[in-house]
């Protein structure tokens, strides 16, 4: 059934692209190569541990960018490419990361299509992400990259369809695009394979579903404005995007999931209020006895932010995450710690512009009453021009225990800084 949904949906996408194939599209593509606008920007970016790590270099981030933004506005569509080219001074080696590398058209009034490399997001929540399937870059987020960088590129088709009733929005990924998580080679963590903390020493080895359109993911967001309230409705057939088990061999998995969930924002007093559910629905262990595999979850998520003052906001969020099936995941349980039914965080943001809003400053804290441990993220921003910018900030992590998931980056904690010629 999920091979023939996928099959269907892509012969849409491709019954949609003879729209563009006109004759007068010989000119448009002359054009197309002319007129190309470029935009990027050149960074520096350091950062140290403040703590002994004997599994991690004492440098948590020490690399150039250099990013190229290439962009083409045909009358009859937009192309865009943008790739970072990177050197890492940690790794002792040069990378380039294809950012972006799409068209988008609208073929008819009703419709949006957008096809190839994209970032891609929806849901409600401020770092919280419980609908939002599409693939993160948690290593980037601890280390002190733009946070920009959290968001890992997806290569999907998106089609967005437009009407009175409701508008949907259908992504179709044929090759699953996991997350970028932690593998041991620049944060180190709680190892479930070896049962301690692990960095280098002991790096992650997945299995990973690489089947063009047998291991594909498939994600509808259904939403509305009613009364200045957004409504939407969300579903998604894919993997955990993150190793969520183990096969007999130790090495990590990705197991099937399914989630549907929906969310709700608008106006709540004098701030903007919002509410998000989700189900997970871990498809490979129906019945939570799989000790290899993550059991079924419900996770629900409600927030506020709010003007304090003068270019001055603050938001707050409770998420809670439970695990159904609790009683056969501690039966079947052998070796390790007890995880709880439950996983709550308070997640609280303070936000503050300055000199005429070219200094920003934050600060972005996680607390788990559950777990026991902190995750806080302050940062300054001071734009120097229209060009240039400066950025200072941290990575800083507490916890009681090491098998919790932010007591386990305890070891991690950074001081960053970075300088930015935007061009």
């Amino acid at each position: 059934m999920r091979t023939k949904l996928f099959a269907g949906f892509t012969i849409c996408v491709f019954l949609c692209l003879p729209v563009m194939a006109q004759e007068d599209n010989a000119s448009d593509l002359n054009w197309l190569f002319s007129n190309i606008d470029v935009h990027g920007f050149y960074e520096i970016r350091s950062g140290y541990r403040t703590r002994k790590d004997k599994y991690e270099k004492d440098m948590s981030i020490m690399e150039q960018r250099l990013q190229i933004d290439l962009s083409s506005y045909p009358d009859w569509a937009d192309f865009k490419v943008k790739g970072d080219i990177i050197g890492d001074l940690i790794e002792e080696q040069a990378d380039f990361d294809l950012r972006e590398a799409y068209m988008f058209t609208s073929p008819y009034d009703f419709m949006d299509l957008k096809v190839g490399r994209q970032t891609l997001t929806w849901g409600t929540g401020d770092l919280i992400f419980i609908n939002d399937l599409f693939p993160k870059d948690w290593q980037s987020f601890f280390i002190g990259r733009d946070l920009e960088y959290l968001k890992a590129p997806s290569d999907a088709a998106k089609i967005s369809l437009f009407n009175d009733l409701a508008n949907i929005d259908i992504v179709f990924t044929p090759q699953f695009d996991s997350d970028r998580f932690l593998r041991g080679e620049r944060i180190s963590f709680f190892n479930s394979v070896v049962g301690r903390l692990a960095g280098r020493d002991a790096t992650v080895h997945v299995d990973k579903p690489n089947r063009w359109f047998r291991d594909s993911e498939l994600a509808v967001r259904l939403y509305k404005n009613i009364n200045n309230y957004e409504i939407s409705f969300y579903g998604y057939r894919g993997f955990w995007k993150s190793p969520g088990g183990q096969n007999v061999a130790g090495r990590s998995i990705f197991p099937d999931l399914d989630v549907y969930g929906m969310s709700v924002r608008g106006n709540v007093g004098k701030g903007i209020g919002n509410f998000e559910f989700g189900y997970y629905d871990s498809a490979d262990d129906e019945n939570g006895d799989n000790r290899l595999v993550e059991n079924s979850q419900l996770r629900f998520l409600v927030g506020y932010t709010q003007e304090l003052g003068k270019d001055f906001t603050g938001g707050v969020q409770y998420y809670v995450e439970r695990m159904l099936d609790y009683g056969a995941y501690v039966d079947n349980l052998t070796s390790g710690p007890v995880r709880d039914r439950l996983r709550e965080w308070l997640t609280f943001r303070l936000t503050k512009l300055a000199m005429n809003q070219n200094l920003k400053l934050s600060l972005f804290t996680y607390f788990s009453p559950s777990d026991k441990d902190v995750y806080m993220r302050p940062n300054l921003n001071y734009k120097v021009s229209d060009e240039l910018a400066f950025e200072v900030g941290a990575n800083v992590f507490f916890g009681a225990n090491s098998h919790t998931f932010f007591g386990q980056l305890k070891n991690n904690t950074n001081l960053y800084t970075a300088i930015r010629y935007s061009f």
